[in-house]
């Protein structure tokens, strides 16, 4: 037997002791019918004629032994010590997960509305009280019949952040859903899970980030899901700040109505090896949606940001713009497809990838592509991969600047364009700070 099917049999026998018969007769059956998935794909360790996993290496994480611990176990955690480590604002609403168990004593809710407002809450609690809500939703966008980490997600659901704006409301402020990682014996996984359902012109932005508050290695394997009704406008923020020596993978999967608005920022600075996959399927007359991404990468560290947007209505929208730095010996993916299906007249699709590479043994592969299958759309796509401008170096030099200042000006210049589309004022400062030390740490 092979180290990888062994680990996979260890998933499938904590899945025998993870849960009871209390729960709602649908919800263990879709947990069944994603272990039984997952048992079928396994992980994509097979990457020849794989193209969406050419550049990235599951191995590791196959092979590795990640025990699934279901106890909730938020003592020693210090808020206070977790506000360093991400954006923060003591006004924001606050989902908390450590290791993918929910934190009732480390979130932080407005009181549940009774009057049909905007509702926050566990997952756990909506599937329990409120499966008219969560079934239509859940495990209904991101599809596991084709991907192993959704389809192990899937069997292991029960914590989770819900946000529902109903039509016509909005929030003041972001809400901030935080996944902690803790020591524990032995090297975990956690399957974070996010819904977010927002109504017609609704408006409403959200923070998913994800922290260590240990070096040693675990595995976060989340999936987020967001429905945008007509004429909503929802902000995505995703900071993933994993340990050194963490496997991340995380899926988010968009489906947009009718003049339906939706950005999405992807920051990664973290983990040994990281992925994103971000699918925005833009199902209305009008909608639209911004992808900007933005990672620094060092050490051996390997990122990779995989997206996927089907223009499927007319006059729909779409904007991406990843950028990636990186030093030492680290390796950056991107993989970008856009496809305009034929009853998607007058699309506009512009993606580009750009590279900053500030080692000769950093690597950055790209792969950007388009599908068209109608007469009259825009679409464009580019990749570039490059070292600092020599005369813009010289040019700064030339005024007094050191080497090394120098470097950190022109890097600070390559992340800010992705920085500044990011309208939250304390997760701008975040971030500028977060890339500002990042750079003056490896001039040290």
């Amino acid at each position: 037997m092979s180290q990888a099917t062994s680990t996979q049999d260890r998933y499938l026998a904590a899945f025998e002791h993870a849960f009871d018969d209390g729960d709602a007769a649908w919800v263990r059956e879709l947990r069944r019918q994603a272990l039984d998935r997952f048992s079928h794909l396994g992980f994509p360790t097979v990457r020849r004629g794989n193209e969406a996993w050419k550049y990235t290496n599951v191995a590791p994480i196959a092979s590795g032994v990640f025990d699934y611990d279901d106890a909730m176990d938020d003592s020693g955690v210090d808020l206070a010590s977790i506000a360093k480590r991400v954006p923060w604002d003591e006004d924001w609403p606050r989902l908390l997960f450590v290791n993918g168990r929910y934190s009732k004593s480390l979130s932080s809710l407005p009181i549940a509305s009774t009057g049909g407002g905007p509702r926050l809450a566990n997952l756990a609690e909506v599937i329990d009280s409120d499966s008219v809500v969560a079934e239509p939703h859940l495990a209904r966008l991101a599809s596991f019949d084709d991907d192993g980490f959704t389809a192990l997600n899937t069997a292991f659901i029960r914590d989770g952040a819900f946000i529902h704006l109903p039509d016509d409301t909005s929030l003041k402020n972001p809400v901030h859903v935080v996944f902690v990682a803790t020591a524990r014996p032995e090297p975990t996984v956690s399957h974070g899970r996010s819904l977010i359902l927002a109504g017609r012109n609704s408006r409403l932005q959200v923070i998913e980030s994800f922290i260590n508050l240990t070096d040693k290695p675990y595995f976060t394997n989340a999936v987020t899901e967001i429905v945008a009704g007509e004429g909503s406008s929802i902000e995505h923020h995703k900071v993933q700040l994993e340990g050194p020596t963490a496997f991340h993978v995380g899926t988010i999967q968009v489906r947009q109505a009718k003049d339906s608005v939706f950005t999405s920022t992807s920051v990664a600075a973290g983990g040994a090896l990281a992925r994103t996959n971000l699918t925005v399927l833009l199902d209305g007359p009008g909608s639209s949606c911004t992808l900007n991404g933005l990672s620094f990468t060092s050490g051996s560290q390997h990122v990779d940001n995989n997206t996927s947007i089907d223009h499927l209505q007319p006059r729909t929208t779409s904007r991406q713009n990843y950028k990636s730095i990186l030093d030492d010996n680290s390796r950056a993916v991107f993989g970008g497809r856009v496809r305009v299906l034929e009853q998607a007249t007058k699309a506009d699709a512009v993606q580009t990838d750009k590279n900053l590479l500030l080692s000769k043994g950093a690597e950055a592969d790209t792969k950007p592509s388009l599908e068209i299958y109608t007469d009259d759309v825009k679409a464009s796509h580019g990749a570039t991969a490059g070292r600092l401008d020599e005369n813009a170096m010289f040019y700064l030099m030339s005024r007094g600047l050191d080497d090394e200042s120098a470097r950190g000006i022109l890097v600070s210049a390559f992340a800010a364009e992705i920085i500044d589309t990011v309208s939250i004022k304390p997760l701008h400062s975040f971030l500028s700070t977060l890339f500002s030390r990042a750079v003056s740490e490896k001039r040290a």
